[in-house]
C-alpha cells in the first residue's frame, strides 16, 4: 500500500487510445512544487517493471516515483514526472524479452502507443521544457526505455535504461543521445549481456554512452541506480542543443 500522501501528489489524467480496449488510458503525473523558479520544467518519463502491471493506476508509483516525491528531491529535481501503467499480461515492448539475442523488431504495441499519447497530453497541457525530456525505466521498463529511445531518439535529452535490453540493430540511433545504462552482473532475470550488447553497439557506431555494471548485484540494480544521486544529477544536467 502506497503512502496516501505520496499518491495524492500524482494527479490522474485520461487520454483516448483507440488501440486499447475501452478506448481510454489513465496515467499519473506529478507536478513540480509550487513556487519553483522558472516557467518551463523538464519532463521525466518513467516506465515501471513487470511487477507493477495492472489497472489500478497506482502500483507504478513504486520505486522512482515514490523516491522523487519527497520535498527535498522535488526541490533538487523540479520536473513533471509521468508514470504510465502497463496493463496486466502485456508489455511495453512487443518483442519477446526472454530472448538473449536480437529479435525482429515488432510494430509499436498498444501499451507504447498509450505512453506516447500520455506524453503528448502532457506536452500540450503543461509548461514543459522540450529541450529537457528524459526517459528511464527498470527491467521491463528498461526494455521499454531502449525501445522508445531508439524509435524516437531525436526527442530525448537523456535515456537511462536500468537492467533492460534492446535491439542492437537500432542502437546507432542513440549515437548523439546521452545514455547511461545500469545493470547488475549477477542479474538472473535479465541477462547482463543485454545491456552490454546495446552499449557496445552504440560505441561501435561512434557514440559515447555511460555504463555502470554493479558487481555482485542481482536484478535490483534500480535501487542503487536511482538512489545514488549520480544518475539523477547527470540526467537533470542534460539538455538538447
Amino acid at each position: 500500500m502506497l503512502d496516501p500522501q505520496i499518491e495524492k501528489l500524482f494527479i490522474s489524467r485520461t487520454v483516448p487510445v483507440s488501440a486499447l480496449a475501452g478506448g481510454a488510458y489513465s496515467y499519473r503525473l506529478m507536478k513540480p512544487l509550487e513556487g519553483q523558479p522558472g516557467h518551463d520544467f523538464p519532463l521525466l518519463v518513467y516506465l515501471h517493471g513487470a511487477g507493477e502491471r495492472g489497472s489500478d493506476n497506482e502500483a507504478q508509483l513504486r520505486y522512482l516515483p515514490c523516491w522523487l516525491a519527497t520535498d527535498d528531491d522535488r526541490k533538487k529535481y523540479p520536473c513533471y514526472l509521468l508514470a504510465p501503467q502497463c496493463r496486466a499480461n502485456t508489455h511495453w515492448v512487443e518483442t519477446p524479452r526472454a530472448l538473449d539475442r536480437s529479435a525482429p523488431r515488432a510494430e509499436l504495441g498498444p501499451m507504447m502507443r498509450a505512453v506516447l499519447a500520455a506524453i503528448e497530453d502532457v506536452l500540450l497541457n503543461f509548461p514543459i521544457d522540450k529541450f529537457r525530456l528524459y526517459l528511464t525505466g527498470l527491467s521491463m521498463g528498461g526494455y521499454g526505455s531502449w525501445d522508445l529511445g531508439t524509435r524516437d531518439a531525436e526527442r530525448w535529452a537523456a535515456v537511462a535504461p536500468i537492467c533492460g535490453g534492446g535491439d542492437e540493430l537500432y542502437a546507432d540511433r542513440l549515437v548523439n543521445v546521452p545514455v547511461w545504462a545500469w545493470h547488475g552482473d549477477a542479474d538472473d532475470v535479465v541477462p547482463v549481456s543485454r545491456s552490454r550488447v546495446m552499449i557496445d553497439a552504440i560505441r561501435a557506431a561512434g557514440g559515447a554512452p555511460r555504463y555502470t555494471e554493479l558487481a555482485g548485484v542481482g536484478h535490483d540494480s534500480w535501487t542503487p541506480a536511482y538512489t545514488s544521486g549520480e544518475l539523477l544529477d547527470w540526467m537533470f544536467a542534460q539538455r538538447k542543443a
